[in-house]
């Protein structure tokens, strides 16, 4: 048996020589004076060899504790080289894993890993604001608990544990929303044979009810009249003054006011055709001679840039969206009587009080049938009526602000 003595003082040699220990352990010393722990043994009736260990960073008890743990190994019908290749592999995978993680790759067949395929998907279906908007509610809100789980592995309880903080908020939409996102992406690994199952259907149902909310709007005509007049003597900048006053006269989304583009804007045909993301379809708004003045009168100002109504910071970004609920604020109408949106229920209430075609309003509230044939037919049968209505709407709206007894009347006619 050897010793830790005889092994310190074994010298090398011209050619590499064993020196023997017991039950198949020995020590082999190479020419370069190298000394290396080996030990042979039969596995399913074939001579094999175990490297076990360089000395002295292996000394020759632990040498001794390797043999015992391989004949232990053999007894129970392991292959000890065998079983430490793949201890080795599992810690090069465990330490690539590791780094994905730390890089922030997904790791393969993970819930993230699909999720971005799917994304990925959508480029040519929608647009790149929109795969943003999409990516950034996954990192904020499933990527931290689905992400690093297999595809194949998600469980209904995961799913539902995902969105319960929305729940929990008081987020009802929100929660509607990844459900259905996470739901898309499960759709999209069962279609590509990556798992079997949708496990984010059974969570609808414990999704409560959204209690809806409508926003707060001012309909009493005398009312409407007194808020122009407010609007009008607003103290803001120029740039929020103008956008005030132009809110009313389009009643578009408060989003697409303040992020309208000059390049969308038809002074000649008194036309604005904004892109809306919401529906995805190019809006044509016709301008009032009202709303053609406002834009005019502001054009001096921020013509030469991107935005109609930029920020204020001129910081190349558009006007903040606070920037007109501030403003009501200032004129003392709270959240709980007028907010921005509230212009378009303002004029959709008074507009169908006074005839006028729900499906020309509907048309000019940018609110776009599914069916993209009758998308395309409201566009074409309603744009003449809607010209009319716009400038209707503006001539009645200075009458209010005038403080006329202004009648309503069913304008279609003209």
């Amino acid at each position: 048996m050897l010793s830790d003595t005889a092994i310190k003082n074994a010298k090398p040699a011209a050619k590499p020589y064993k020196l023997a220990d017991s039950g198949g352990l020995y020590l082999f010393v190479q020419p370069n004076g190298g000394k290396y722990f080996r030990l042979n043994y039969r596995f399913e009736g074939k001579h094999k060899t175990l490297a076990i260990g360089t000395y002295p960073a292996t000394s020759l008890a632990k040498a001794r504790t390797a043999r015992d743990t391989a004949k232990i190994q053999v007894a129970d019908g392991i292959d000890p080289a065998a079983h430490k290749q793949g201890a080795k592999a599992d810690k090069k995978a465990a330490i690539e894993l590791q780094a994905r993680i730390d890089s922030g790759e997904p790791l393969p067949n993970s819930f993230k890993e699909v999720a971005l395929q799917w994304l990925g998907s959508l480029s040519d279906k929608n647009s790149q604001a929109t795969k943003y908007k999409k990516l950034r509610r996954f990192e904020n809100h499933i990527f931290p608990t689905l992400g690093n789980i297999g595809i194949a592995a998600i469980k209904a309880s995961d799913v539902y544990q995902t969105i319960k903080p929305a729940i929990d908020k008081g987020e009802i939409e929100t929660a509607q929303r990844l459900r259905a996102e996470i739901a898309a992406v499960l759709d999209y690994a069962i279609v590509h044979e990556l798992a079997e199952y949708n496990q984010a259907q059974p969570v609808l149902k414990q999704i409560p009810a959204k209690k809806v909310k409508n926003r707060a709007a001012i309909t009493d005509p005398k009312a409407v009249g007194r808020l122009l007049r407010d609007i009008s003597n607003y103290q803001g900048t120029f740039t929020v003054q103008c956008a005030f006053r132009f809110s009313p006269l389009v009643f578009q989304r408060p989003g697409e006011i303040r992020q309208m583009l000059w390049a969308d804007v038809d002074l000649d045909a008194g036309e604005w055709r904004p892109y809306i993301s919401k529906t995805d379809f190019i809006h044509f708004v016709p301008l009032s001679s009202q709303a053609i003045a406002i834009l005019k009168e502001i054009w001096p100002h921020t013509g030469r840039g991107k935005y109609v109504f930029p920020s204020v910071r001129g910081d190349g970004r558009p006007m903040s969206d606070n920037t007109i609920r501030t403003a009501l604020r200032t004129l003392g109408y709270g959240s709980d009587v007028m907010v921005p949106h509230g212009f378009r229920s303002t004029a959709s209430t008074l507009l169908n009080e006074q005839g006028w075609t729900p499906d020309a309003i509907e048309r000019q509230l940018g609110h776009m049938p599914k069916d993209k044939i009758r998308a395309a037919y409201n566009r074409a049968e309603y744009l003449k009526e809607r010209k009319t209505m716009m400038q209707a709407w503006a001539d009645y709206l200075d009458g209010l602000k005038a403080g006329a007894d202004v009648i309503s009347i069913n304008s279609r006619r003209a």
